[in-house]
């Protein structure tokens, strides 16, 4: 019991670091301020931080910012890559650009004129055109070249309306789970486990899935999620159960009623929406708001929004 608390403990002060980089990311961030936000000397840090994630807090910051710079090539194609690389925290372009080639193989101006990944089915990427694309862009070469190309409509069948509106400010808690998406399950029960016994959960209660990072650019081994329920009151947390603030603002809004296989094209459905909305994505972090529990629904289903922060072309 002490071994769980105390690494539950751990784990809470890292999500912190990460949430102060996910903020930060384009500032000088020091290993000692790091450090300090954990509340953990230097040296123990460095290396609780790299036996929890896997990366050294170097490498986690770096990575960071150059998945932002890859997120801002895919969706302002009119900004220039100079402009990205600064506005990422970069110091000059030589250093941007020998990062960006070492994280994705390419460079960041080819990056840009390739393909992007737009929709996915079964795990393959696909492009706004239908070809076959890896998470980096790079065109797949198949044996039956028939399979190369796709009609879009094979992959998107959602029939839903999409609107874009004002979404408030959202108080929630939240467990935080990195890796496949079918895996966050793990992270509600711990939440649920919290949050129960303490009368945060009810009939009218709401959980929403957060997702800090993209996978079109980052690998889903790496990609971060927040499972979350939104409190009307302040909550004292403790271990994993954190708290924050989901920003608010202008969002392209889904509503959907499906099965647990049907998540890929819901969020296909939205990503093209945006070809031909006027918007592309603006800052924030997209999220999935439930209704209901789909063990209350008469055939299982989740009813939800898909929720994507926008801005005008």
């Amino acid at each position: 019991m002490i071994q769980e608390q105390s690494r539950a403990e751990y784990i809470a002060r890292i999500n912190h670091v990460m949430e102060y980089i996910d903020a930060h990311y384009d500032e000088p961030i020091r290993l000692e301020q790091m450090a300090d936000i954990a509340h953990f000397s230097p040296f123990h840090f460095h290396r609780i931080f790299t036996v929890l994630t896997g990366e050294t807090p170097a490498d986690f910051f770096v990575r960071i910012r150059t998945e932002k710079a890859a997120l801002q090539l895919k969706d302002s194609p009119r900004k220039s890559i100079s402009d990205i690389a600064f506005d990422c925290g970069f110091s000059s372009i030589a250093l941007f650009s020998r990062t960006f080639r070492k994280h994705y193989g390419i460079s960041a101006s080819d990056f840009r004129k390739t393909e992007m990944p737009l929709v996915v089915k079964n795990g393959i990427y696909y492009s706004k055109n239908g070809q076959l694309l890896s998470k980096k862009s790079k065109v797949f070469v198949a044996a039956n070249q028939e399979l190369c190309v796709v009609n879009l409509k094979q992959l998107i069948i959602m029939d839903t309306k999409i609107i874009v509106k004002e979404l408030p400010d959202m108080q929630v808690i939240y467990c935080r789970h990195t890796g496949a998406f079918d895996q966050i399950h793990k992270a509600y029960t711990k939440l649920m486990q919290f949050a129960a016994p303490r009368g945060l959960v009810g009939s009218d209660s709401h959980t929403i899935t957060v997702y800090h990072d993209d996978p079109s650019v980052t690998a889903t081994e790496k990609v971060r999620q927040s499972a979350c329920l939104l409190v009307h009151q302040e909550v004292k947390v403790e271990g994993e159960i954190g708290k924050m603030m989901i920003k608010g603002g202008k969002y392209a809004v889904g509503h959907f009623e499906i099965d647990v296989q049907q998540f890929e094209e819901a969020w296909n459905t939205m990503c093209v929406w945006f070809t031909e909305s006027g918007y592309e994505p603006g800052e924030g972090t997209p999220l999935e708001y439930y209704y209901c529990d789909p063990e209350n629904h008469p055939e299982h289903k989740f009813v939800l929004d898909i929720c994507i922060p926008v801005k005008s072309l």
